[in-house]
């Protein structure tokens, strides 16, 4: 049984950007809105595909820099991880500084840290990858907010516009980095050239941080806690499915090019098939937010990705390599969760600080343990030599998935929120 959750109390007051509060959205300069839907635009592009680029490399990075099995095991493992520990300070971080001030320490975070891979060393691969996945973390745990605050009318539109770019920015990074990495005759210096893309996101965020910092009104800040949400119904089963999506998705990102490539499939042929898979997760996120928004489609949605995702692992497991485009559609759709996980977080807090909480709680917490799929992937995989043993554990989390999506669909989340604290 949840511990009973913490009392309530009244909310600190908040700061408050200008044209966010009620009554003032109106009132927001057109030109502040058009800025804000470039730069979530801008961002999503990036949120994929510093991973996705690496990911589509890691066999010819380990052949060129020539580090070993544990090195190998380490660095996919490194987005989750990172942003499991920087995640976890995104709460704190947006209460001191503000949710876009937050977001624009996290992009020039991401970008020096994304240019940073491009050194042919594997001690720079390791710390590129460290840093910029970092600011990755926060900017990924703050986008619920930002979104909440910038386009409260139109949360459901903006998460997809958000997921949907997001998708895209990995699947081009997948499919076009191996090219790059042979016309440049350097895989590092391909996975540094996706750094380019996060400058650009940085330089398309400032105008919005600029008009948040000159149109905010400030008092005391709202700040709640995540970790006592962890107490409550809707916590655990955020917490839970955000998890098992985390950790099916990053787990097949980090090393499905791999996983094709030791199977005899051609490197570019592999990016190939690692791109479709993204390909497909675009159309996928906007359909099952399509089919979750209508009444009571919110379960059969939850229901359609998760078997779908459980398929595709199951195809991948029995099919041979030269039919490895069915798994990757199979397991692109299911890759479309992860929009409909976000909607969720962007509904459920009661107020921006609450959002903030939750995205906090869910993301760092689902993080840190979803860090098991790509680094027991890779170890599994040099341990046994293939990849029955790691695919046979990806589809019973898969089962378990469908169990947590009809949890989470069921009577309405309840928990009591706790004290804002400051």
């Amino acid at each position: 049984m949840p511990a009973t959750p913490p009392a309530s109390a009244p909310p600190a007051t908040a700061t408050v950007p200008a044209g966010t509060a009620t009554g003032a959205a109106a009132a927001k300069p057109r030109s502040a809105v058009v800025f804000g839907v470039i730069a979530l635009v801008l961002i999503g592009l990036n949120l994929r595909a510093g991973i996705t680029g690496a990911s589509a490399l890691l066999h010819d990075l380990q052949a060129v820099l020539g580090y070993g099995a544990l090195v190998a095991a380490i660095i996919p493992s490194i987005p989750t991880l990172c942003f499991a520990v920087a995640g976890a300070a995104t709460s704190w971080l947006s209460g001191k500084l503000g949710v876009e001030k937050a977001i624009l320490l996290s992009l020039a975070l991401l970008a020096g840290g994304l240019l940073l891979r491009g050194i042919p060393a594997t001690g720079m691969l390791v710390a590129g990858s460290v840093v910029g996945m970092s600011g990755l973390a926060v900017c990924n745990v703050a986008m619920p907010s930002f979104i909440r605050e910038h386009f409260a009318a139109r949360t459901s539109l903006m998460t997809a516009v958000y997921t949907v770019t997001m998708t895209t920015g990995g699947t081009l990074s997948a499919v076009l980095v191996v090219p790059l990495a042979q016309a440049l005759g350097s895989p590092s210096a391909a996975v540094g050239m996706v750094g380019i893309a996060a400058v650009a996101a940085l330089l398309g965020f400032l105008p919005v941080a600029l008009h948040a910092h000159r149109h905010t009104v400030r008092s005391t800040a709202a700040h709640i806690s995540p970790w006592p949400l962890l107490r409550t119904r809707k916590g655990q089963l955020l917490t839970a499915v955000f998890t098992l999506q985390a950790l099916l998705a990053y787990a097949l990102l980090s090393w499905l090019p791999y996983m094709l490539t030791t199977m005899g499939m051609s490197a570019s042929d592999s990016g190939l098939m690692f791109g479709l898979m993204q390909l497909v997760s675009v159309p996928a996120g906007m359909v099952l937010i399509a089919i979750g928004s209508r009444p009571r489609m919110l379960r059969p949605a939850f229901y359609l990705v998760s078997i779908t995702m459980a398929a595709g692992i199951a195809a991948l497991l029995v099919l041979p390599v030269g039919l490895a485009a069915m798994p990757a559609v199979l397991i692109g759709f299911g890759l479309g969760i992860f929009p409909l996980v976000m909607v969720m977080i962007s509904r459920s807090g009661t107020s921006t600080a609450e959002t903030t909480a939750l995205s906090t709680l869910a993301q760092s917490s689902g993080y840190l343990l979803a860090t098991a799929g790509p680094f027991g992937m890779g170890l599994l995989h040099s341990a046994t030599g293939g990849w029955t043993l790691p695919l046979v554990l990806l589809l019973a989390l898969a089962l378990v998935q469908i169990v947590v999506a009809h949890l989470i669909t069921g009577r309405p989340m309840s928990g009591t929120r706790p004290a804002e604290r400051k």
